[in-house]
């Protein structure tokens, strides 16, 4: 049995941000998980040179491909690259396909098929420059107040909106003092101003003020797992700043929000409901976008306790100190055994 798995990566260039160098740790993560389950992992960079991949592929002649690919020179829009050529090349590799990752990693795409589906997303201002006509995004002629409003009708609304990138991850951009408020027609003219600094291209998406919540998925035999809901908490977050998981606070070590967003697994009775439907969701995220192997889905959470799926992550962190491994930890799978599930799932069975 071939037992050579190349762990296919995206190349890491000095000096990089620290989302970025974060695949690194990844990839010693799962090259020590397969060492331990007896396979013989092998690194692999990857660049643009997608000739030079497929060389080295068939030089090591792997059993499959760990795919572990966020973007190719340090543009998210790529990402979906490397798993279609390994579809074009017949190569199996773990993860999502192909498909599900192109249309996941285009916010403004994911958002659309999440209303199209009925599923709650919170309202967006189509993306700068314009790809597409998205038919879900707000109409900046009718941005007015509703027909149950004290205010008058033709007045529009003011909004708080946070401007992302369309497909940069890592919440590249995203801090709470970058929040903007405005109605849909004003802040739809900030977006070209933004676009060059968030990968060229940017969207608007209305802030949910409450709590914010991710589920981690994961592919079995009988199929998906969903793993335990994990809530960030913000304890020291200063009432007039609103509360949010920005790029800081995920990889800014020496950051106050770094330190001051501790996750929980917990829960009183009063939240049964609510993580009832929050898991009811991720598994309709997941049929939805035909994913596969592993995925994680963010929410936040509004004042009436309504959920909105903010992102659908078909590709999220596997490093050890991440929120995948911490609901790993939580369902009592060791991390090991989970990359064995992916392997034997996708790669090869035994």
């Amino acid at each position: 049995m071939n037992r050579t798995i190349a762990i296919v990566h995206n190349a890491v260039t000095h000096p990089a941000r620290p989302d970025e160098a974060d695949v690194l740790v990844q990839v010693a993560a799962v090259t020590s998980a397969l060492n331990g389950l007896g396979y013989y992992p092998v690194p692999v960079p990857c660049t643009l040179n997608l000739a030079a991949l497929k060389q080295a592929l068939e030089t090591i002649r792997p059993s499959g491909v760990f795919n572990l690919v966020e973007s190719l020179e340090n543009r998210g829009s790529l990402i979906h690259v490397v798993p279609a050529l390994l579809d074009a090349l017949a190569v199996p590799y773990t993860g999502c396909p192909a498909p599900a990752v192109y249309a996941t990693s285009h916010k403004v795409m994911a958002k659309e098929r999440l209303h199209l589906a009925g599923l709650p997303t919170p309202a967006w201002i189509n993306p700068f420059p314009v790809d597409m006509l998205w038919q879900g995004g707000m109409d900046l002629r009718e941005d007015r107040h509703p027909q149950n409003s004290t205010a008058p009708q033709n007045q529009a609304i003011d909004r708080v909106w946070i401007i992302k990138s369309v497909w940069e991850h890592g919440s590249l951009g995203l801090e709470a003092e970058h929040l903007v408020t405005g109605t849909a027609k004003t802040v739809s003219r900030l977006l070209k101003t933004r676009a060059m600094g968030l990968g060229g291209a940017c969207f608007a998406e209305q802030f949910i003020f409450g709590r914010e919540f991710n589920l981690s998925l994961l592919a079995t035999r009988s199929g998906v797992q969903v793993l335990p809901a994990a809530e960030i908490l913000f304890p020291d977050t200063p009432d007039s700043r609103p509360a949010m998981v920005g790029f800081r606070a995920k990889w800014e070590q020496d950051s106050e929000e770094y330190h001051n967003t501790p996750r929980r697994f917990d829960f009183s009775p009063a939240d049964t409901p609510l993580l009832t439907e929050l898991n009811t969701l991720a598994r309709r995220c997941w049929h939805l976008f035909h994913l596969a192997g592993y995925a994680r889905v963010d929410f936040r959470v509004d004042s009436d306790g309504r959920p909105f799926i903010l992102e659908v992550n078909t590709n999220p962190c596997l490093s050890p100190d991440a929120g995948f491994a911490a609901a790993l930890d939580r369902a009592k799978i060791p991390y090991a055994d989970a990359v064995h599930q992916m392997v034997t799932t996708q790669l090869c069975s035994e």
